[in-house]
């Protein structure tokens, strides 16, 4: 099979996965990826071979994980034009058993990053850290907490045609509710612009890197995904159930909850040094 890829043919793919309902984050996503495609080939055509080629110029790139991201955006472009014979297979990525402890965020790092939020006088970062830490929830959900939700001190997340409910602390809403009176926001979403807008992932994102020296955190443990990550290793800590947490987490696999739950290989070796099976 040999095809030419032309602009139209990826504006198409865009609308399809509007119609889909795709989060616009992964829209963003699968447009980039297969647009990066389009302009490696350059205007030539494309079969098989050169699918391939281009996967090999993407291992020599990027880390195994990501390279099957972007191979899985370009088997969704070629499903979508019924180019089955140009899909290729993804990388076997061995199974990870460990949390990687340069990336993983501690609490205690956590607690400096909120210190380093207060000191700059950075309330609105100071509260939405909180929230994300003390709820779970994604940061693409933060529009969900709103004034109203505050009051029911519940969120209702709705996403890609997904409903759940997500419980606030009672402290964090009581904080909240003074944030939003303080900044005279009377309804909708308490995170927003100057416009009014909810803050994107990219803001959030630039604000807490802004707080790693100060904060003295590495920038490798400082995004907001990290703060989802630290209350579900929290959470399984004390209460051990991850039904519950994937529940809580919004997870429709527990494999996938599971990933949030790894321990550091040190962790493991304190606990297994604990067993009392070696005779000294």
């Amino acid at each position: 099979m040999t095809i030419t890829i032309t602009q139209s043919s990826i504006e198409d793919f865009k609308d399809y996965l509007i119609n889909e309902e795709k989060a616009s984050a992964t829209l963003d996503k699968y447009m980039r990826d297969v647009k990066a495609f389009f302009v490696w080939v350059s205007g030539e055509k494309v079969d098989k071979r050169k699918v391939l080629e281009y996967k090999e110029h993407l291992i020599n790139k990027f880390a195994p994980a990501s390279v099957n991201s972007v191979l899985s955006s370009l088997n969704s472009f070629f499903d979508y034009k019924e180019w089955y014979g140009l899909k290729v297979k993804m990388l076997k990525i061995q199974k990870q058993i460990f949390a990687q402890k340069d990336k993983e965020l501690s609490k205690s790092e956590y607690e400096r990053l909120l210190d380093a939020a207060k000191s700059k006088n950075n309330e609105r970062l100071y509260m939405l850290m909180q929230t994300i830490c003390s709820s779970g929830i994604r940061v693409s959900e933060l529009q969900y907490i709103t004034v109203e939700a505050i009051m029911l001190r519940k969120a209702t997340i709705n996403c890609k045609g997904k409903m759940r409910i997500v419980i606030l602390p009672k402290e964090l809403c009581r904080m909240l509710a003074g944030y939003a009176k303080n900044n005279k926001i009377k309804n909708g979403p308490v995170f927003v612009t100057k416009t009014g807008k909810p803050l994107d992932r990219s803001t959030i994102w630039k604000m807490m890197k802004s707080l790693c020296k100060s904060a003295n955190v590495s920038e490798k443990k400082v995004f907001p995904h990290n703060l989802r990550h630290l209350f579900a290793r929290t959470y399984y800590t004390l209460q051990k159930d991850i039904v519950r947490l994937a529940d809580i987490l919004g997870h429709s696999s527990i494999n996938t909850t599971r990933i949030y739950t790894m321990e550091t290989g040190e962790i493991h070796r304190r606990q297994i040094q604990k067993l009392g099976l070696l005779r000294l």
